[in-house]
């Protein structure tokens, strides 16, 4: 079965740091674009960041850039994403999903079923 499992979410306070972890099952990150996504509820999914499958290429939103940094570990078969500085308005569920090129929610293959974050104030 093809899936991707996420890991590493939490509750933190405003400030503090998580590190997010995205690993496949039934195939290999190596070929694939990987793309972070978040849910608050009530809203939209939206992408966080992306990179590209050999690492030389990324992508943040607004809200991401300067705090949170996507890596990938193509011999290990993980993808991460290192959140720092969190604010309360990051509070969401966090999905990674692969494809082979970065793309919107509706753009993208293969999904995770998410992992919590919620930062407090």
């Amino acid at each position: 079965q093809v899936q991707l499992v996420e890991s590493g979410g939490g509750a933190v306070q405003a400030g503090g740091s998580l590190r997010l972890s995205c690993v496949p099952s039934g195939f290999t990150l190596n070929y694939y674009a990987i793309a972070w996504f978040r849910q608050a509820p009530g809203k939209e999914r939206e992408v966080v960041s992306c990179i590209m499958d050999s690492g030389s290429v990324t992508y943040y939103s607004n809200s991401a850039k300067g705090r949170f940094t996507i890596s990938r570990d193509n011999a290990k078969n993980v993808a991460f994403l290192q959140m720092n500085s969190l604010k309360p308005g990051d509070t969401a569920r966090y999905y990674c999903a692969a494809d082979t090129m970065c793309g919107g929610p509706d753009g993208m293959d293969y999904w995770g079923k998410g992992t919590l974050v919620t930062v407090s104030s």
